[in-house]
Formats: C-alpha cells, sequence, structure tokens
C-alpha cells in the first residue's frame, strides 16, 4: 500500500487562531513539499523475511503458557504433523493436537518459533515424575508399561534423580528449509540444554532418533548412547545421555 500526501497553500494561523496575527504584515508562505518515508518496511520476498528475523525459542510450561498466545496449542499441532501424518506413529489426537500421558504439568516444552509458526520443539520431564501409573517414558518401557518401547531401551536401570530430566518427542518440521536445518537444529539443542539446566538438571536422558548422531556431533553436544539402537513404526532410534553442562561451558 503506497502512502501520499498532497501539499497546497498554507493557511495563516491568524484565521484559526486570531491571537496570533502578525503585528507586521507577511507574505504569503508557500510551504515545501517533502517526501513522505512509511514507518514500516516492507520486506519484499520470502528470502530476505526469513533472513530478517532469527528464530525464538520459549519454554513452556503449565503455569506459563496462557502468556503465548496459541503457541502451545500449535506447538502440539506440529507434533501431530511429524509424528502421525510423516512418521505414522499411533498416538493420542484430539483437534489435530497429538499427546499423550507425559504432557502433564510436570513437564517443559522448548518450541522454537518464527513469525507465529512453529519450527521445532522437545519435551523435557523430571525424572522424578509420578502421575498414577506413569513415571517417565524410558522408566516405563523398563517396567513393561509401553509395549511399542523394549524393556532393554538402556544398559542400565533408569534412573530416578532430580538432576537428570528426560527428553521426548524431538522434532523439526518438514516446513524448514535444508539451508536454514543446522540454525533451527542449534537453536533447539542450545534451548532444549539451557531450559533443562534452569531446572537444575546437570544431564538429560531421551529417544532420539539414530540419524541424530551425525549433526550431534557437528554442534558439539557432549551425549553419548545408553542403548540398543530399536525400531519405533519403521523408525530407528536410540537412548542417549545428554551432558547439558558441557553444552554450556
Amino acid at each position: 500500500m503506497q502512502i501520499s500526501r498532497m501539499a497546497g497553500a498554507a493557511i495563516p494561523a491568524s484565521s484559526v487562531f486570531p491571537d496570533l496575527e502578525p503585528t507586521e504584515p507577511s507574505a504569503t508562505i508557500q510551504a515545501e513539499p517533502r517526501a513522505v518515508h512509511p514507518r514500516l518496511r516492507v520486506v519484499p520476498d520470502q528470502a530476505e523475511r526469513r533472513s530478517a528475523l532469527a528464530p525464538r525459542a520459549h519454554v513452556l510450561s503449565f503455569a506459563n503458557m496462557q502468556l503465548f498466545g496459541d503457541l502451545w496449542a500449535n506447538f502440539m499441532r506440529a507434533r501431530k504433523s511429524v509424528f502421525v501424518d510423516r512418521l505414522h506413529w499411533s498416538l493420542p489426537v484430539e483437534e489435530g493436537m497429538e499427546f499423550d500421558q507425559y504432557d502433564t504439568p510436570h513437564a517443559r516444552w522448548v518450541v522454537i518459533h518464527e513469525f507465529g509458526e512453529v519450527l521445532a520443539g522437545v519435551r523435557l520431564t523430571p525424572t522424578t515424575s509420578k502421575v498414577g501409573l506413569h513415571s517417565y517414558m524410558l522408566r516405563d518401557a523398563q517396567l513393561g508399561l509401553l509395549p511399542d518401547i523394549p524393556r532393554d531401551v538402556l544398559f542400565f536401570e533408569a534412573p530416578v534423580e532430580k538432576r537428570i530430566w528426560e527428553a521426548t518427542r524431538l522434532f523439526i518440521v518438514d516446513e524448514v528449509a535444508a539451508e536454514r536445518r543446522l540454525a533451527v537444529q542449534t537453536a533447539l539443542m542450545s534451548n532444549f540444554a539451557s531450559a533443562a539446566r534452569a531446572e537444575g538438571a546437570t544431564h538429560v536422558i531421551g529417544i532420539v532418533p539414530a540419524v541424530w548422531s551425525r549433526w550431534l556431533r557437528r554442534l558439539d553436544m557432549g551425549a553419548v548412547p545408553v542403548g540398543p539402537r530399536f525400531s519405533i513404526d519403521g523408525t530407528r532410534s536410540q537412548a542417549a545421555l545428554f551432558n547439558v553442562i558441557k553444552q554450556a561451558l
């Protein structure tokens, strides 16, 4: 939209404010035309639009999600687009949102977003969590409560410690262009680590797609495999332990 302004002859101030009548007659003053500069710059194309603003990160909880409008709901819809629509996992869905028994007030959700669009995210849960029959995903798998995950998912007994949190539902949406994926991965992992540290964690344990090990090395993320590789609905996965203190250093 273009904005223009037409300049005409100036109206003497005295015709509006008689008290300002000049003591000496003066010549008619013509206003000089001036350019009108718009306050907002319109970004003309998608490439410049993407570079104009870097991805933002927020850590959502049951206590603060109301401060972020529809962000949490959009995050759950993005999860559905990845795990249900693309990977075809059999998960509960309601109103286009994917959820499970671990989306409780104990959880934190790290959301990477831009222009209102969710790009990536992960869910964090304390290993001390206990809601009804369920604790956290890896421990419940060992206890035989999750038939889709093998009981030998870990090489050791699932920890229950305040300093260890669990990461689940780690994802990046398909719409993130190839040339931007590393930047989004970096934003996701650095904010995932800082969110865990903010809760007092030194390590995070979780199931990640096996292919993610390649770029974890590129990010210098302190992570080691702590379980055998297995398949969930055709997706090769593996449990890993992340040192989030090393990530801070």
